[in-house]
């Protein structure tokens, strides 16, 4: 019994079909936890990803729909929804009926939201460089080709 005991101990066991620390949704998953955890400390206010995507959207965009401001930002209509009604309740967005269409309504920042967004961004760029510090700049060029090719 003790021989096979120690012939069990060294057969080395086969690696696994599938290993978890090897997949790109696992990898991306981590990746974006770390950016979430340097984007909470370091945006300045009390903003989700998803509340900031909208504002800086808009802010680059300028006015419109909400379905056009979800499709820009890659949220579902409820998410924009939910989104756009929270901000709006403090005050950074407004909505008011297109000129063009009257059946739609456009999404646009207030003064409050257009100078939160201009007081904000150099607060997201040093997220993005803080996020992707391990890189070297050709590394970080190749990432973004690469994700961007992965969209």
């Amino acid at each position: 019994m003790a021989r096979s005991v120690a012939a069990k101990k060294s057969v080395k066991p086969a690696k696994p079909p599938y290993v978890l620390d090897e997949q790109v949704g696992f990898i991306l998953r981590q990746v974006w936890q770390r950016h979430s955890s340097i984007f909470s400390r370091d945006i300045g206010t009390n903003l989700t990803p998803t509340q900031w995507a909208a504002l800086s959207k808009l802010a680059e965009t300028g006015p419109c729909s909400q379905n056009q401001l979800g499709r820009l930002t890659a949220m579902d209509v409820a998410t924009i929804k939910g989104v756009i009604d929270r901000l709006t309740a403090r005050g950074l967005t407004e909505t008011s009926q297109d000129p063009e269409d009257g059946r739609r309504l456009l999404v646009s920042l207030t003064r409050a939201g257009q100078q939160l967004a201009e007081k904000l961004a150099p607060n997201a760029l040093a997220i993005t460089r803080e996020t992707l510090a391990p890189l070297d700049a050709k590394e970080r060029e190749t990432l973004m080709a690469l994700l961007n090719k992965l969209r």
